[in-house]
């Protein structure tokens, strides 16, 4: 048996890993992981990286690069060109990102599922009365990307980002352990709400990234600023930025979640459901057809 095996049954167990990644000082600890991931000293460097692969033991076979100048730059990395197909129909929504697709499904009016016997609603995440009527009995799925994942995320369709809405709070894991435990938890943690315009259609698809204990800050090339937690929320932030499906909107310091939201007339691609694994690119939503019950908003 291994040091690395009794350390991955060490944090598995379920009270420990609760305890280990929440009863700590949360939002310090995540300003002290920004600002140590950064360190490009080369013994901290290659350690830290060191250390990261030998306890995840990330994929880093399609990163664009082999050498990184900091542990924040490895868990940030870009892909080979081609390293993720995009699926080119343009009556689907693809994934913005490589994850473990959560609890997922239709909106019961405005309630949606965390975990099993753990609701919450659609005002509580999104704040935001317009998004809520849109939404209302619309379908919902939610990516996780794991610490081990490629952490950028893309354009789901030809959109326009039109706005994004930041706001601030904790930083709560967001592992299935924790979202077990802490009810609304999704609600609780920093967040930004984008509204994406598809194109030509005009329907609207709402991306909501949740920062993480050690991930509280989310990067969008759409916006020239960092948020992160010394922001204080809800800010909102008018965008024009015209996409094409597959390209990158930005990304988290290191991982976490990302909800997307579709009007009533949208439908799940059927290899969709919890615990499905997806890559970026990949078939997520149907959009509806020219006599489903969905006209563009």
């Amino acid at each position: 048996m291994t040091i690395k095996y009794f350390l991955n049954k060490f944090f598995h167990q379920e009270s420990i890993n609760f305890w280990l990644t929440n009863r700590i000082p949360r939002q310090w600890l995540t300003r002290w992981m920004g600002w140590f991931s950064q360190i490009e000293q080369p013994w901290v460097r290659d350690l830290s990286i060191t250390l990261w692969r030998y306890l995840a033991d990330p994929d880093l076979s399609d990163a664009k690069k082999t050498r990184f100048s900091s542990l924040h730059d490895c868990f940030i990395r870009e892909l080979q060109a081609d390293a993720r197909p995009i699926a080119s129909d343009p009556e689907v929504i693809v994934s913005p990102c490589d994850a473990i697709v959560g609890a997922c499904g239709k909106i019961e009016g405005t309630e949606l599922v965390q975990a099993k016997g753990f609701p919450y609603t659609l005002c509580d995440l999104l704040a935001d009365p317009d998004l809520v009527g849109i939404y209302r009995n619309g379908h919902y799925i939610t990516l996780r990307i794991t610490a081990t994942m490629y952490h950028r995320f893309h354009a789901p369709h030809d959109c326009r980002v039109e706005q994004v809405t930041y706001i601030t709070g904790d930083t709560w894991n967001v592992n299935p352990i924790a979202l077990k435990r802490i009810e609304k938890l999704f609600c609780k943690n920093e967040r930004a709400v984008i509204r994406c315009r598809l194109e030509p259609s005009g329907h609207l698809i709402t991306l909501v990234p949740v920062a993480a204990v050690l991930v509280a800050s989310i990067r969008l090339h759409c916006l020239d600023v960092l948020l992160h937690l010394r922001h204080r929320g809800p800010t909102v932030m008018a965008c024009n930025a015209h996409l094409r499906k597959g390209e990158e909107m930005g990304w988290f310091q290191h991982g976490s979640t990302i909800i997307v939201f579709a009007p009533p007339g949208f439908n799940l691609c059927a290899q969709i459901q919890q615990g499905a694994m997806i890559r970026m690119g990949q078939r997520l939503l149907h959009l509806p057809t020219q006599d489903g019950i969905t006209s563009p908003l």
